[in-house]
């Protein structure tokens, strides 16, 4: 039999069996990691299993590729915080469904330790821009990470504007030129300065949405979560998710 315990968050819960679930966690040591629970669908454990929930677990199984069974004791119900919320339960349900790109069973405490900080910032009212940079961290650790300190033509570290689609990198507006239109656009606060209004915050996620589509989850052919879409909805200014982010250019 093996057997190992860890601390995790809860990212999904779907019905197995006779009164059964299989829990997907986000685990410190072993990754996004998924196991049985028995009695999970029950009424009682549903209050319990909600996305976010910070978890001690201890997952068994007789061979190491099996699915096994988790055991846990809830610590921190992350989401009974906020039932009053739409944007934050928004927030947290799109986090965890989007840590669902992550391959199974791979270690990634960046992310992990990055989802605790990201729950933990929810008291605050920056909350939004630490979930879109949070988003940005997941692509660098899947090794999709944007080029956001300096224009890829210039070389300026200030005045950055744009994004290429293509490439990741950003551009100043100058250089940008007549390409500005075709551009993804670089809120203030990724760039260091700038305030995050909801128009900053819907062009974050309308940022880091084109690269989750396309790389992070397009790698699979799956599109965005629905929680994702919705999370985009509650910031309206610039949140739709169409096909012009999937355009391309030639910086």
């Amino acid at each position: 039999m093996i057997e190992w315990r860890d601390q995790g968050l809860l990212l999904s819960v779907e019905p197995h069996g006779e009164g059964h679930a299989v829990a997907q966690v986000l685990t410190e040591a072993h990754g996004r990691h998924a196991g049985l629970v028995h009695g999970g669908a029950s009424s009682r454990r549903a209050h319990e299993l909600q996305p976010g929930a910070a978890l001690s677990l201890s997952w068994r199984a007789r061979l190491p590729d099996h699915l096994g069974t988790y055991t846990y004791e809830l610590e921190t119900p992350h989401a009974a915080f906020w039932l009053e919320d739409r944007r934050r339960l928004a927030g947290i349900a799109s986090a965890c469904a989007v840590a669902t790109a992550l391959p199974e069973r791979e270690p990634m405490p960046g992310v992990y330790h990055g989802l605790c900080a990201l729950l933990a910032a929810l008291e605050s009212e920056a909350w939004p821009a630490a979930y879109v940079m949070w988003e940005l961290g997941v692509l660098s650790a899947l090794g999709y990470g944007l080029a956001l300190d300096r224009c890829v033509r210039t070389g300026a570290t200030e005045g950055l504007a744009y994004v290429s689609p293509r490439t990741g990198a950003a551009v100043t507006a100058e250089a940008a030129g007549e390409l500005a239109p075709k551009l993804l656009r670089l809120p203030g606060f990724l760039a260091g300065e700038g305030e995050f209004d909801d128009a900053a915050i819907a062009a974050g996620l309308k940022l880091t949405a084109h690269f989750l589509k396309r790389d992070a989850f397009g790698i699979t052919h799956r599109d965005l979560p629905p929680a994702r879409y919705r999370l985009a909805d509650c910031f309206p200014a610039e949140s739709a998710l169409s096909a012009e982010s999937d355009q391309e250019d030639s910086v």
